[in-house]
This record gives C-alpha cells, structure tokens and sequence, in this order.
C-alpha cells in the first residue's frame, strides 16, 4: 500500500511493498500541489548486470527499507556540456544542473512518478519512456521528468503513472560478433547483442510484476519513446517475447530514428572487428577487461542486429518487410524463456502474477501512435553544411552505383552544381530529413496499418515551431510533452497577436491558423507575438494599433528570421507565444493521454497535425500530402528501396571527409 509511516515521523511518501518485501522512500515532486499531489521514487534497481556483454537479470531482492529519493547511476558515456542548450536553442544558465553518477554494471535503475493519492487500488493506466540520445542518454535526465506530465494527467481526469529508466549504450549494451556470440553460449545467454534491448525488457517485466503497489494497472501498459528510444520500441513490437508474452497494451513512436535494416551478426562482427583493431584487443577476454571509458570514448553507433533470437521466428531482418507473412506463420513458435530464474524469484513472480490477471494483449498487433518533426535533420546541420554539389553528386554515384537512380535522386531533391550555395544546405537537410526520419516513419505506419487491417493505427505530424529555436527541431516535440524546458524570456512588446479563435482545431482547411482576422480588423499590442516575422512584417504600420487585410499574404522572406534565437530580428520577440504553446502542449498531452487510457486519440482516417503557429487538430490525409514530400517518395524514394535510400541519407548526414593536415 502506499502510506506514510507514522511511527518513523517520515515527512516523505513511502510505498510498502509486499511482493518484494520492501518499504520504498520517495520524495514530494517540487510540482506537488494539495490539489494534485505528485511523488517519486527514483534510483529502484530493476535488475542486475553480472558481467560486460551479458544478459541482465530481473532484481527481485532489496533490503527492508529501500531508498528512492535519489537518482541511481547511468550507463557510461561521452559528456558533452552545452549539448542540450544547443538543441533546444536556450542559454546553459537556464539548463537544470545534474551530477549523475556513471557506472557500466549498477546503471540500471528506474524512476517512477506517480500521483501522490494513488492506491493499489488505483490500478492506473502506466507510460514507460525509452529515452534516445544513441550512445548518450539517461531515464533520469531533467528533460524526461515526469513531474509536470502526471499532474497534468490528474488534472485533466486521465491520471497516469509514468515510468522512465536506465538502460545499456553504445557498444556497452549493443556490442556484437560471431566470437561474442559463442562466448555468450558458453555463458548459458543466448543470442548476442541488443543488451540494451533486453535491459529494456526487463524493466517492462520489472513494471508489469510490481507496479501494483504504486498503484498502476499492469495490464494497461504504454510504450512510449523518442529517436532511437522509439526505434527500440519498433524492435520490441517484433520481438519473440512480445509475439509469446506481450506485456504493454499499446505504443507511441516519436521521431524513430535507425536504419531498419537491421544488421547480421556477421556484419556486426565486421565492424566490431575495425572497432577492436582500433582498441589493440584481439579477444574478447582482452575486449571485457578493458576500463568501461575507452569503449566510451571509442564511440560507435551500434544498436539492434538480428541475432536469430530476439526477434521472432520469422523475421526478415527488416522493420518494414516487402512482403507479410502468412497468418499461419505467426503460430505455434517455440518460445526461449529469457533466462532462468532462481526458485525464490519464481515464488515472487508467480505471486505477483496471481494479483495482476489481466486480458490478453493481442502479440505483434499493439495499437500505434506515431509521427515525425518536419526538420529532424537539423542535428546534422552542421557537418551536412560541408558538402559542396560536386562532391555530393559523386557521393551519391558511389552509394547508388547506378547514374540513372542518382540522377533521380539529386533531380527530386533539385541538387545540381548551379544550385546557390545558400539554397543547397537547405536541399541537403530535406534529403536527409526523408531518408533517415520522414519517409521510414510513413513506411512503418502503412505496414503497421497492413498488419492490423488498417486499423489502431494514429499518425500524426510535429511541424511546431520551437519556442528557442523557431524551427520544428528533433526533440521538439518532448518540449511540448514534458513541459520541462525553460521558455526564451521575452526583451520586449510585440506589435501583434493572433487572436484565439484563428486557431480552429476542428477545420478541415490547411491555411485556417493563417486567416488573421476579418478585413480591416484590429490587433491590439500584446506581448509574445504567435505568428512568424515574415507573415506580418510588411503589414506593420507602427507599434500601436494597426489594419491588417486578411485577404494580403506577404511574400517575405525566411532571412526575417533568426533560427538560431526563437526572436524576431526586427522586434526582439518570440515566435512562439503563451497561447500557441500551451494550446500545442495541452492537445498533445491530452492526447497522449487518451491514447495510454484505451481511448481513440483521433480518427485513425485522419492525421492529426501539431502546429505551425500554434495550429492543432485532425486533418484529412490529403493535407498530409502537402506537409510532407510524400510525392517525391512515392515516385523516386521507392523504387530505390529503404536500405538504398537510408544508406546515402546517412553518408551526407556524416558529411564530407575532412583531410587532416598531411594525412588523409
């Protein structure tokens, strides 16, 4: 149950846990109301790590007073100071300061934040976060606080619990080869590879046995991530453990961000050969006894491979396979338990098991949220910005090996050597934002639409501003969602406000957040102006009252705009207003939340669209095909195929290879 203790005089919230055993201590959320209490037990250790490259352990033991006021250590992993001040275009002043410890084989941990009234009773609706970032990242990261999310789910009448964790990174959880794999055999794990992956899992076994004393339901369980957490997620929905024992109802999918082809071992092993050359270690002996910093410092990017034992039976190798399986298929597989638990463990399983019958979830077939940013490729703006058109025209040669899909390829994208310099940046960015986020997400959403008979399917497209950036940035979305980053203060008044009702969240016509207001109306002067600068800059008369023509649509260009700030040049003031945020916030946390409580979050025949200007609200799929280049997918993108498409998006997103001084 969870309860104070009376007779230890403990100010903080505490859970009793009978199942483990154990007496929880949490803490208040700073956000914590007497109207909307909020705690939060963080650091709980959800399994055990009994070597590098081996498979994890689901922790059932704990002392009889466990501490969860503090933040439990993270995977080892490059610290770059100042890189979340740059994404989300805010100043490090502003960053909350964080000190987590780092250590490879205590790292993980979860953290939950729960409503502070909660019962195991409750039986509340749970929301597990898979943190991105590839080899960087943490569950406990201040981004990803769940504080502010679950007292907007209490207040709302949809309370939740969310659950963020630590898992394996980089080669440390993804590391994979031939001599890895008989070396794990040997160990009694099977399969190689993807611990990052399975530490996943047993995080999702740890909530669904436990959960009930914080007062979640584990029968109605959500998957939610971002970027390469939501890439993870797409593995977890082709996993065999899901297809034998599902234990989420449903997923969301933000901004997946991997190559879904997935590697062999054997192609694995090749690249884990150069990344062994380069660390002078010949075995794996010599590769496990290595200090956890230079497999770190090495970097990587390495993640899921199909290890003919993650994945079921009858797996492609693909996220996206070109063609479906018989339905008969899909029947009768063996299932691998994961690894074996010790007699007391099962004791606790089973009794956990007993307090939590539940539905079955139908395997492989989850309902599935899922969308993109319209300027993900924004992380590789800088070393994208190297590339000149001759030099990406023979990049492109080289990974088509053919002149006709080249030319095809730089054609649709208009890349050619007359393109203005200025102009091929631009192009450059589009071409990778396709290959590697906007098309592979609508090529998932149509196979998942095809698996599940074109239903439980719910897209969406993320094209708001950012309030530091001024652009739809990647991560943009988790500024909305978790409502933990710091807004751009304002320098001063702004000449114009849209007013509310431009906004209409139930019109079918794309230019609706762009009807200003009846002609010759007023806009008073307010603060935080909610509309881009070149929309209105050659309207403006003064700063005070003014006319506007509704029926006047400025040809302005984007050079009105600072991208890097989130200001308006010529004013001082933000391009994201108050209004336009917390509208964008509110739709997508409550639809979040519809979606983690068995609700139809939207029509599953429409997209749902967050923004620009603050704009939300079901859309028909045809406008769709003007947020996005869906066009140029259809007729040039396809008939190239993913893997094709994916490899030339991430040789420009590497950018150009830079000659050193006297090598090469």
């Amino acid at each position: 149950m969870i309860a104070k203790v009376p007779a230890l005089d403990l100010e903080e919230p505490v859970v009793l846990h009978e199942d483990l055993a154990t007496t929880f201590t949490g803490v208040v959320h700073p956000v914590s109301t007497a109207e909307a209490p909020v705690h939060q037990y963080r650091g709980i250790q959800y399994a055990s790590i009994p070597a590098r490259f081996r498979q994890s352990r689901l922790n059932t033991i704990y002392p009889l007073l466990t501490d969860a006021s503090h933040y439990g250590p993270i995977c080892p992993q490059p610290r770059h100071p100042g890189a979340d001040a740059q994404l989300f275009g805010i100043s490090e002043d502003n960053i909350p300061v964080q000190v987590l410890k780092q250590n490879e084989l205590d790292c993980l941990n979860l953290n939950i934040t729960c409503p502070g009234d909660a019962t195991p009773e409750s039986r509340l609706p749970v929301m597990l976060w898979i943190h991105g970032g590839g080899n960087r990242g943490s569950g406990s990261k201040w981004v990803y606080d769940g504080g502010a999310f679950v007292q907007k789910s209490m207040l709302i009448g949809k309370p939740v619990i969310m659950v963020t964790f630590n898992y394996r990174l980089g080669l440390l959880g993804f590391a994979a080869s031939p001599a890895l794999r008989e070396d794990n055999k040997a160990a009694g794990d099977e399969g190689v590879g993807n611990y990052g992956l399975r530490d996943q899992r047993r995080a999702l076994e740890w909530v669904y046995h436990f959960i009930s004393a914080f007062g979640g339901d584990p029968s109605n369980i959500t998957l939610f991530g971002e970027s390469t957490g939501a890439a993870d997620i797409l593995c977890h929905l082709h996993s065999a453990a899901n297809e034998k024992q599902p234990l989420f109802r449903r997923a969301i999918v933000q901004s997946a961000n991997m190559d879904l082809e997935l590697p062999t071992v054997h192609t694995a092993g090749w690249h884990m050969s150069r990344y062994m050359a380069a660390l002078h270690v010949q075995s794996v002996g010599e590769l496990r006894a290595l200090e956890a910093e230079k497999l770190v410092a090495l970097g990587g990017s390495v993640r899921a491979v199909d290890d003919g034992v993650f994945f079921h039976k009858h797996f492609s190798g693909s996220l996206i396979p070109e063609a479906e399986q018989p339905a008969e298929h899909r029947r009768g597989r063996p299932h691998h338990p994961p690894h074996s638990y010790s007699h007391n463990h099962l004791r606790l399983l089973s009794r956990s098991r007993s307090r939590a019958r539940h539905t079955p979830v139908s395997a492989h077939h989850q309902p599935l949220l899922i969308g993109d940013c319209s300027d993900e490729a924004l992380l590789w703006a800088r070393p994208a910005s190297n590339w000149s058109a001759t030099a990406i025209e023979r990049r492109v040669r080289a990974v088509c090996q053919s002149l006709t899909k080249a030319s095809a390829l730089l054609r649709a994208y208009d890349i050619h050597p007359h393109a203005p310099p200025e102009e091929l940046h631009a192009r450059v960015l589009e071409l990778i934002n396709d290959a590697r986020f906007a098309w592979p997400t609508e090529c998932v959403a149509a196979h998942a639409r095809r698996e599940r008979g074109g239903r439980g399917v719910y897209r969406y497209v993320f094209d708001q501003e950012g309030p530091g950036r001024a652009v739809p940035h990647h991560a943009v979305d988790l500024v909305y969602l978790f409502d933990n980053v710091p807004l751009p203060t304002v320098a001063s008044q702004s000449p114009a406000q849209l007013m509310p009702e431009h906004f209409d969240s139930d019109s079918d016509d794309e230019d609706s957040p762009r009807q200003l207001c009846g002609e010759h109306a007023y806009i008073e002067v307010h603060e935080h102006v909610a509309v881009h600068g070149h929309a209105l800059a050659p309207c403006l008369a003064s700063l005070s009252a003014l006319t506007l023509d509704a029926e006047t649509d400025s040809g302005a260009s984007d050079s009105d705009m600072s991208t890097d700030s989130g200001f308006v040049d010529d004013w001082g003031v933000p391009v994201v207003d108050d209004y336009a945020y917390s509208r964008v916030r509110d739709a997508m946390q409550a639809r979040w939340l519809a979606f983690a409580w068995g609700e139809a979050p939207w029509a599953e025949d429409k997209v749902f669209v967050f923004g620009p200007e603050g704009e939300t609200g079901e859309r028909s799929m045809s406008i769709f095909e003007g947020r996005r280049r869906a066009r140029v997918w259809r007729e040039v993108l396809e008939p190239l195929g993913m893997q094709l498409v994916q490899k030339v998006g991430a040789e420009l997103a590497n950018g150009p290879v830079v000659p050193v001084r006297g090598h090469w």
